[in-house]
């Protein structure tokens, strides 16, 4: 264990904030203030001018993404960018670089720093209190699929840097050996007759992904985490933040996400309307695709739970547990249910 995971909670954001100090060394500015702002497995500061002005430093975790998919991950906003979607501006080092590498004496461990242009706005929820938007949800949603559907159609246009490298929400990465968050089944939250069910969830959708195949209209770069926490509205405009979890997959994984945390809102019907609606004016949706929304919330839910496997420590595996757990096994009953 690093000398970092056997400090405590306050202990960890402060060695993390001097960090942060010490890497804003490599970006112009004269800053007077670093306020954090997130703590989840980055830490997220906010780092302020002398003249007011506002940027989001980011303190990357420890093992989870190399340099190179991080530049990756930085590089692809950027294309996003350019392709008219709203996410945060890229602020590079003084040196041009995407990302810094700093190192901590007092952790004897170094991370990976990055700078992101500040939006302003407020997130439409999160994992923990869902929808947290009282209004026009339908307009909402529909914004939410329009911008993944342009997303993914960016995303096959772009011609990737040769050195690009991201991880892949593909077959391995959800149902294989070693799935990208863990191995779902081993979590010591489930009971026998849950692990059961899951192992039957894995081994169907394999057949079923295989079935729906893989090509450039259905899988490609997405979000991978358009949950409510990560979509942030700023005077009726839409920001998508957070593209920590980006990587290959199918599209409809993307969609599965992003209704994922409304599935218990009293508007859910149409919530899941206005997303596919608002995707397919964009980019058609067959009823082949249409069809595996099913297999893909199952498969959400299953991510889910290797996530927490994987961080049993953690505050939000504690508090989100029993409740991944109850729906990973609603959405895999529902899943086998409509196969019969």
């Amino acid at each position: 264990m690093s000398h970092f995971n056997t400090l405590d909670h306050e202990q960890q954001v402060a060695s993390l904030q001097r960090l942060a100090l010490a890497a804003l060394r490599q970006w112009d500015g004269d800053f007077v203030g670093l306020d954090l702002i997130k703590y989840r497995e980055n830490a997220v500061f906010c780092a302020t001018r002398s003249d007011g002005g506002r940027c989001a430093l980011r303190v990357h975790r420890d093992g989870y993404h190399s340099e190179e998919a991080l530049r990756s991950e930085l590089q692809w906003m950027e294309a996003l960018a350019a392709d008219g979607i709203r996410v945060p501006q890229i602020i590079r080092t003084r040196d041009g670089e995407h990302l810094t590498r700093v190192h901590s004496d007092e952790l004897d461990e170094a991370r990976y720093v990055d700078m992101l242009g500040w939006l302003g706005g407020a997130s439409i929820g999160s994992a923990e209190h869902g929808l947290e938007v009282e209004t026009d949800v339908a307009g909402l949603f529909f914004d939410t699929g329009a911008v993944a559907a342009r997303i993914h159609q960016s995303s096959a246009r772009w011609e990737q840097p040769n050195a690009f490298s991201r991880h892949a929400w593909d077959e391995e990465g959800l149902v294989g050996q070693r799935p990208f968050w863990g191995p779902y089944w081993e979590l010591d939250l489930l009971d026998d007759a849950q692990r059961d069910l899951l192992q039957a969830t894995r081994q169907a959708a394999r057949v079923d992904l295989r079935r729906y195949g893989r090509s450039l209209d259905n899988f490609g770069m997405i979000h991978a985490d358009l949950v409510p926490e990560n979509l942030l509205l700023d005077d009726a405009q839409l920001h998508l933040i957070d593209f920590d979890d980006a990587g290959f997959g199918w599209h409809m994984f993307e969609l599965a996400t992003a209704l994922y945390f409304c599935l218990d809102d009293p508007r859910y019907t149409e919530i899941q309307a206005a997303l596919l609606a608002g995707y397919h004016s964009v980019k058609p949706l067959g009823a082949d695709d249409r069809a595996t929304l099913p297999l893909f919330l199952a498969l959400r839910g299953l991510t889910y739970l290797g996530w927490i496997h994987t961080r049993r420590e953690s505050r939000t595996a504690e508090e989100l547990g029993p409740l991944l757990v109850e729906r990973a096994c609603r959405l895999a009953r529902a899943y086998l249910d409509q196969r019969r």
